[in-house]
């Protein structure tokens, strides 16, 4: 057995969750960095950084249990409020993953895809964000969405324009627009929208995230920090969601 397939079973039988129990697509706000560095009487990055180290061991962990889409809200458009030596520091942290972190994707079978806007990027960013989609494009595991520079609002007023386009254009009747048609024009197309949205550091907000896609997300909250964000707690998320019972607003059978 290879050492990939020797940790995908040891991360099954740690999770014992059954595979058809688990999310397909699991979507996390990553909150807590600043306090957890703040708490440490650390500069904000120090926080960023050591974040980053957790998305790494929750990405293969996630790749090792064959969840389907994993998307992490990395830096929104409104972030480019914060001071601007937090926002190059974050640029460059950026950088660095890409760079560093690009043959681990590929080793793990990683799909990347950036869910945001590109405009506003620096071409640094872009630059290796384009060449890491396109090393892992044919990667068939576990897809990454990391959304950067991203704004759900101005997600689905992207989507709307380009309805708007395809009406005008004639390719596409304005009777014809349906759910899905507004689904297939997000920044999300062709992945199964989140089942499970997981938000640590105790906030309990959405904040402007995939606020289409999460309509019938189940929702859980730990008040862990992000960069204490362990596999164990990823694993109580997910154990947490098996225990849950969707009804999609529907009745099962102990509903009166």
């Amino acid at each position: 057995m290879s050492q990939l397939s020797t940790t995908t079973s040891n991360s099954d039988e740690a999770l014992n969750v059954p595979p058809e129990n688990r999310p397909r697509h699991i979507a996390v706000i990553m909150d807590g960095n600043g306090r957890w560095a703040l708490k440490r009487n650390q500069p904000r990055i120090a926080g960023h950084r050591a974040g980053a180290k957790a998305v790494r061991d929750i990405i293969i962990e996630c790749a090792n249990l064959k969840i389907e889409a994993l998307t992490l809200y990395s830096f929104s458009m409104e972030n480019w409020k914060r001071p601007a030596d937090e926002v190059g520091a974050l640029m460059n942290l950026y950088l660095e993953y890409l760079v560093k972190e690009r043959q681990e994707l590929i080793q793990h079978n990683v799909r990347f895809v950036q869910l945001g806007q590109r405009e506003g990027l620096p071409e640094s960013v872009l630059k290796e964000m384009d060449q890491t989609t396109q090393a892992t494009s044919q990667c068939t595991g576990l897809t990454l969405c990391v959304a950067l520079n991203y704004s759900s609002r101005a997600e689905i007023t992207v989507a709307v324009r380009k309805i708007a386009e395809q009406v005008k254009s004639g390719q596409l009747d304005i009777k014809d627009i349906e759910e899905q048609t507004i689904s297939n024009n997000l920044y999300t197309a062709g992945i199964p929208d989140p089942d499970l949205l997981v938000r640590t550091a105790g906030e309990m907000r959405i904040s402007n995230y995939l606020l289409w896609q999460i309509s019938y997300a189940e929702i859980y909250v730990t008040d862990v920090y992000w960069p204490d964000f362990r596999v164990e707690n990823l694993h109580q998320a997910i154990q947490e969601y098996a225990r849950r019972n969707r009804r999609f607003g529907g009745l099962d059978q102990t509903d009166s």
